[in-house]
């Protein structure tokens, strides 16, 4: 009986724990409203060096790696028109940081993420800016946790690319300034 009690135990963890899954690109990709952009990073944005990822241990927890988050910060500025393989200015970005809890009913995840926006030509910083979101992903998201960590991790880092993407909205470039950067 009691061979039977735990084997039921092991089962039942394995479902509600599970193997961890790294956060998914696409699921990272913000794909919401045109937002109004200064004509001088209209197309004009490439992707320079993403950090600070962790890859995800499947025996652990779910991480946002460098490869997904590059790839969904390409594909949302892509889907705003910012992006250019060879613009003008270089997005260069840093995952300093990703807050997540190791067990709970409701998990939230906080990512925090440098962004330096620089003119490729002159080095010359355009922006430089910290970007902090937290995402709760509960029960009624997913029964397993590990499940639920994962979509906390892709909601928060979502969130975190359109907060970058309303701090670039706000952005306001002078084109005599970018001349004379030159």
């Amino acid at each position: 009986m009691k061979l039977v009690k735990f084997t039921f135990v092991l089962v039942l963890c394995s479902y509600l724990w599970g193997c961890a899954s790294g956060a998914k690109m696409e699921n990272m990709v913000f794909h919401g409203d045109q937002k109004n952009y200064s004509e001088e990073i209209q197309e004009n944005l490439r992707l320079g060096n993403v950090s600070g990822g962790k890859k995800t241990n499947p025996a652990w927890t779910s991480e946002i790696d460098n490869e997904a988050f590059s790839g969904a910060v390409k594909e949302s500025l892509k889907s705003q028109g910012l992006y250019s393989d060879n613009g003008k200015y270089r997005l260069e970005v840093n995952m300093l940081k990703v807050d997540h809890p190791l067990f709970g009913l409701d998990l939230e995840v906080t990512t925090h993420v440098r962004y330096i926006l620089t003119n490729a030509d002159s080095g010359a910083v355009v922006f430089d800016d910290t970007v902090i979101t937290p995402h709760t992903a509960g029960v009624g998201d997913a029964f397993a946790a590990v499940k639920r960590l994962r979509l906390a991790n892709e909601g928060s880092a979502k969130k975190n690319i359109e907060g970058l993407l309303n701090k670039l909205s706000e952005l306001r470039i002078d084109s005599q300034e970018i001349s004379l950067a030159k």
